[in-house]
């Protein structure tokens, strides 16, 4: 570079994630119009009609109802897998999780982590912007490696650090999976060297009781798959020894992680950031904190969803003291479609159906059917988002990565998110041009059947190996999935098992 070129010039010879990383090392800021902070808040297990916003009659959701009152409400987004692991490894990676064995199913507190360190993760890509980014809530995307298994007794990595968080307070896999207690960046919290962590997912460890043979110890009831080692009154999936200090407490998890999520928000204020917002709520076990019991008319479900609705008024209220909403972008959507379960029963599970949790969808978590993965999708961003605004374009959770990366001015490495498309326009309303998706892959769990979506046409395979029982519907006439019509439209079937087995042998 000879020295009369100029500084205009040579800034547009570097590509935009570069001058957007440089700027953000020389000086950083806080989040502007052009670079807003991203909140991407992912609940478990709520359904497509579990807000009142969404057509819930028997829960109160004031706090989510406010961001479709003031944002985007989205009627056709997926969470791309039915469970919820894959779901979150395509929602950080930008890929569909049925591409990678170690991610497309549900993982336990002892795998792997399932990204590998050198992928583009969506955190990972705005930490390159200049963006801090911070994970607090639910991981359950494996830690540790093959080589390393995870050890709870010392320094857990990789981990959300590798995958691309400079942040993290979260837990290993679900709430009725041990270990039951929180990590921080790589070290439990409140661990006593003289009291180590022991898991195992085979045989028994230690001598805490069991839900199997101690069922007077327990507050809930519980099925037989979840009646190993009990924590706090509750007995989960797994055995547990050990760390009884570090163990958490049901009732306080909202509280302690809605808190957390505050503090990040509170740190970091004067500087872009990133905070993925994970609740434990409502998955199962469903022990919500004392103040919420009782709240709903069906059951502790319905409180469970109140809690959750609580955690998201408090990030709103947050915003709203430090200034920050305006030059906030922040997104709610769940990992998968609801589901009426029995697994644990605290007396209340007769109501919870008074609330369908996925409206007149078909199906529920783990189906193929709309109701396994068509999932609540709300958006604000006052001054880039219409308030009030509705969208009906096929979005997929997968997306979110070149979707964020738009949204800051990134640009998003060749090869990254390659099953993503940036679908931002879908959500501010922008005219013009063709809608941001045409089909979507849907996955169900592990090496389960897939299923693809084109324009109104859902084709639901049985086998991934067998197409022959493949059903269709037209979702346009029949979003509820009443009638397979693929005996009346055998080319349409041919044609969308070709885009999915073309769709299959990429990867």
């Amino acid at each position: 570079m000879g020295l009369g070129i100029s500084r205009r010039a040579f800034m547009k010879g570097v590509s935009t994630a570069a001058a957007v990383a440089l700027a953000a090392k020389a000086a950083p800021a806080a989040a502007t119009k052009d670079r807003p902070n991203i909140i991407f808040i992912l609940s478990d297990d709520v359904g497509y009609g579990d807000l009142g916003c969404y057509g819930a009659q028997h829960v109160k959701t004031p706090n989510l109802d406010r961001l479709a009152r003031e944002g985007v409400r989205c009627s056709d987004a997926h969470s791309t897998s039915s469970v919820c692991t894959p779901s979150r490894y395509s929602l950080l990676t930008g890929e569909y999780a049925w591409r990678n064995p170690l991610g497309d199913h549900i993982l336990s507190g002892l795998e792997p982590l399932s990204i590998n360190p050198a992928t583009t993760t969506t955190p990972g890509l705005l930490k390159q912007a200049g963006y801090t980014t911070g994970l607090v809530g639910k991981w359950h995307l494996g830690l540790g490696s093959k080589e390393k298994p995870v050890d709870y007794n010392g320094e857990i990595a990789p981990g959300p650090l590798e995958a691309g968080f400079d942040y993290a307070y979260f837990y290993a896999a679900t709430n009725d999976r041990v270990p039951c207690v929180y990590i921080e960046n790589r070290r439990v919290v409140g661990l006593d060297p003289g009291d180590p962590i022991e898991v195992s997912y085979g045989g028994p460890v230690g001598n805490d009781p069991t839900g199997k043979d101690h069922p007077e110890l327990l507050k809930i009831k519980s099925d037989e798959s979840h009646a190993k080692t009990i924590v706090n009154g509750v007995s989960r999936i797994g055995y547990m020894s050990g760390g009884q200090a570090a163990r958490w407490v049901d009732e306080d998890m909202a509280d302690t992680f809605t808190g957390k999520a505050v503090s990040f928000i509170e740190r970091h204020k004067a500087e872009p950031f990133f905070l993925y917002f994970a609740p434990h709520d409502i998955h199962e076990p469903m022990v919500p904190h004392p103040r919420f019991i009782g709240t709903s008319s069906c059951g502790t479900r319905g409180d469970v969803i109140h809690e959750l609705d609580w955690s998201v008024g408090q990030i709103l209220e947050t915003l709203d003291r430090l200034g920050l909403a305006e030059n906030t972008l922040i997104v709610y959507s769940s990992d998968n479609g609801g589901a009426i379960k029995d697994t644990y029963d605290d007396g209340t599970n007769a109501e919870h159906g008074k609330q369908p949790p996925n409206g007149v969808l078909r199906g529920h978590k783990n189906e193929l059917y709309e109701g396994g993965h068509r999932v609540p999708l709300l958006a604000r961003w006052p001054g880039g988002i219409p308030a009030g605004s509705t969208s009906d374009a096929l979005i997929g959770l997968v997306d979110m990565l070149p979707t964020f990366a738009a949204a800051v001015g990134a640009a998003v490495p060749k090869g990254a998110g390659p099953d993503s498309v940036n679908v931002l326009s879908a959500l501010t309303g922008q005219a013009g041009g063709a809608p941001p998706r045409e089909m979507l892959v849907l996955h169900t769990n592990a090496n389960g059947p897939l299923g693809l979506r084109k324009g109104p046409w859902m084709l639901v395979t049985q086998s991934r190996d067998n197409f022959k029982k493949a059903e269709l519907y037209n979702l346009k006439d029949d979003l509820a999935e009443t009638k397979n019509i693929a005996k009346e439209y055998p080319e349409r079937v041919r044609e969308l098992i070709g885009l999915l087995e073309a769709e299959m042998k990429k990867g």
